[in-house]
């Protein structure tokens, strides 16, 4: 097996001593590294990809019987990693997770926004504003809005003063987008209400983990409970503001059979297969809306979708296993028909 990831990996003597910005950059790569050892599994670990050719050669030397797919980016950039999958769809090697299709689709926020809507999805209404435009909002748009990147993911870019709520703070935080990450911006509006995630497990028959949810504990008043790239990013901060992620209770009624029905017509309409993972707002009134449709999440052993996968019984090493065997039977791989 080949597992690629983002870069040259390193692994500590002893994770226990590790310091917290190897545990950001590496964690979840040692957890699924060390998890395909304890399956019993040959693997080689390829890291920093530059040249395709390079990893044709690896390919055609060691032949694996499959690529573990770690990859954030390819070439610097999210939105190359479909391209690549997509030779491997060429070549009929098998790899893990969402197919080229689905990951190029979900990796333009708005492109899939677009497209979900047109299924009668409900999300917030959204404006893009492209590097370079004129940052003006649109009269059928309603502070507070939210403005984030039209690519990036992991809540790469967003703050607290992502929530906007007048027409130059808006242009400020685009503009900030625009300048600090390079990309297209977006605004859509802000929804209160319980941010919750459900995973997703499955090719054609995709079943849904236990939903779970983000509770904010001790914010200021004046803060909006989002989850900013310091909340997900920082455990410290999280433990200093009280916020936690666990099972959902107590949501409205009828809530839960519709956020499990929704996820999967979410990946029907997408195309996603192997593993994903979708973001929502409900309301108090149980209203729910579509954040963002993930392919691919953090594998961590500790992070959300592993943890809410035991608590229906799938153990790391065996929610790892099931990750595998999805990508061994993938659409995406399949010999055409003769």
């Amino acid at each position: 097996m080949l597992v690629l990831v983002d870069q040259e990996f390193h692994r500590p003597d002893d994770i226990e001593k590790a310091d917290n910005k190897w545990l950001i950059d590496w964690k979840t790569e040692y957890d699924v590294i060390t998890a395909l050892e304890k399956l019993g599994h040959e693997i080689q670990i390829m890291g920093g990809v530059t040249e395709l050719g390079v990893l044709r050669e690896r390919l055609a030397e060691w032949k694996p019987h499959i690529v573990f797919n770690l990859l954030e980016e390819f070439f610097g950039q999210n939105f190359y990693v479909p391209y690549l999958l997509g030779y491997f769809e060429l070549i009929r090697q098998p790899f893990t997770g969402c197919s080229p299709s689905s990951m190029l689709l979900a990796s333009n926020k708005s492109l899939s926004k677009q497209v979900l809507a047109y299924h009668r999805i409900s999300m917030p209404h959204f404006k893009v504003f492209p590097v370079g435009t004129r940052v003006r909002k649109p009269r059928g748009l309603n502070f507070p809005l939210i403005v984030k990147s039209t690519t990036e993911h992991g809540s790469e870019g967003i703050s607290q003063a992502s929530v906007v709520t007048s027409d130059e703070s808006l242009k400020e935080r685009v503009e900030f987008i625009h300048s600090r990450l390079g990309t297209d911006a977006m605004a859509e509006e802000y929804v209160e209400g319980r941010e919750v995630y459900v995973g997703v497990l499955g090719n054609s028959r995709p079943e849904t983990l236990p939903i779970w949810e983000m509770r904010f504990g001790n914010l200021p008043d004046s803060s909006k409970p989002i989850a900013t790239s310091k909340i997900k990013w920082d455990a410290e901060y999280r433990e200093k503001l009280g916020v936690e992620t666990g099972p959902a209770k107590d949501l409205p009624p009828g809530v839960e059979d519709r956020l499990r029905k929704l996820c999967k017509r979410v990946c029907r309409v997408l195309g996603f297969c192997g593993y994903s993972r979708m973001d929502f707002r409900v309301t108090n009134e149980g209203k729910i809306y579509l954040i963002e449709a993930n392919p691919n999440p953090d594998l961590g052993r500790n992070e959300d979708y592993a943890e809410s996968a035991q608590a229906v019984g799938i153990e790391y090493e065996a929610l790892i296993d099931r990750v595998l065997t999805l990508g061994l039977r993938s659409p995406a791989v399949r010999p055409p028909p003769t």
